[in-house]
């Protein structure tokens, strides 16, 4: 049997998390979201990197893209510097995520990116770091504190990151008039697919 503290930490981390997205609305910048969902509607490709939790969330934020039909992946920041910065061309967008915008693996990036002619969206919560000031859109990620008693593990700031990726694809679907048929041509799989592929009685 668990202690009760481990009980009450468990219980805490749905307070602690659901705080922190309800207060996120209060950052929400619409000139700088709505110039965000602009370069990616228009994006020919679209990257997203990330390091850590940050990049386990790009790879979500990828596949989100991929399930709206717009060709995205995943470039891991060691991988991008040794050549896979060439899936991306002039027009092209890659999202930069980077809680404190200061990631080192990431600067480098933002640089190819910038020769390349590629817009760049940076996620951050320091909107006056490197990444944020080299980038073409600044979406900013509030963490009120992580969920372990030592405010150090990637949890909060991992579900703030993804509530912002999921707010692009939803603003993305408005704005392109994506419909449902549409996915489930490419998601024919699941539970998912059998409810879109179901035919009529």
């Amino acid at each position: 049997m668990i202690s009760e503290s481990a009980l009450d930490a468990a219980r805490a981390a749905y307070d602690i998390e659901s705080e922190c997205i309800s207060q996120m609305k209060d950052f929400f910048d619409s000139e700088q979201f709505s110039k965000a969902v602009e370069l990616l509607c228009a994006a020919p490709r679209i990257g997203a990197a990330g390091s850590g939790h940050s990049g386990i969330a790009c790879q979500h934020f990828a596949h989100l893209m991929c399930c709206i039909e717009r060709p995205a992946r995943f470039i891991s920041p060691a991988e991008a510097v040794h050549g896979a910065m060439g899936f991306l061309r002039s027009g092209d967008v890659m999202v930069l995520a980077s809680r404190g915008g200061k990631t080192g693996e990431l600067l480098p990036i933002a640089e190819i990116c910038r020769a390349k002619k590629i817009s760049v969206i940076t996620v951050t919560e320091n909107t006056d770091s490197p990444l944020a000031l080299a980038a073409d859109a600044v979406l900013k990620q509030h963490v009120s504190r992580e969920t372990d008693r030592w405010n150090v593990q990637g949890t909060t700031s991992t579900t703030a990151l993804c509530v912002i990726f999921h707010a692009l694809q939803a603003a993305m679907i408005e704005q392109t008039g994506y419909r449902a048929e549409q996915f489930a041509l490419i998601h024919p799989g699941g539970a998912v697919g059998e409810r879109l592929n179901r035919k009529p009685l």
